[in-house]
């Protein structure tokens, strides 16, 4: 485990840069913290990292985004879900061929994988966060320590 404590917006997307570049194929990243506590925000990082060039936002409305890049990256958003009675496969994007970010995963924790990272952000004040970064599983050991 460790923590991060960022000042501003900017600082939140270069940790996520960081984060980013010690991705691979077939990751997943559970992101935690209350609205506005950073996690689109951190995406935008983890995404700039991967190489993705569009403008990244929360799927809110769509529940998935999917951006190209040096592999897929797919951005979750299950705050509207109420479970797994929706038709969807979430399934694909955890054992997909790209980088799965998923923001309120607790909502379908039945079908989360064994091992991911999870990032949970917690607003601090105005502009700073805490952010702590948990390795959950051999997959995740050790590729996060990035101070």
């Amino acid at each position: 485990m460790q923590k991060f404590i960022t000042n501003s917006r900017e600082e939140t997307i270069e940790l996520g840069k960081k984060i980013g570049k010690n991705l691979n194929r077939g990751d997943v990243i559970l992101l935690t913290g209350d609205l506005s506590a950073g996690k689109t925000t951190i995406t935008k990082g983890i995404g700039e990292a991967l190489g993705v060039t569009k403008v990244i936002n929360s799927p809110t409305f769509t529940i998935v985004k999917t951006y190209s890049g040096k592999f897929p990256l797919y951005h979750l958003d299950l705050y509207r879900l109420e479970g797994l009675g929706e038709d969807f496969d979430l399934e694909e994007y955890f054992e997909g061929d790209g980088v799965a970010v998923v923001e309120w995963p607790f909502q379908v924790t039945e079908i989360l994988p064994s091992e991911y990272l999870e990032i949970n952000l917690t607003i601090t004040g105005e502009n700073s966060r805490e952010i702590i970064l948990k390795e959950n599983g051999k997959k995740y050991e050790g590729r996060f320590e990035l101070c």
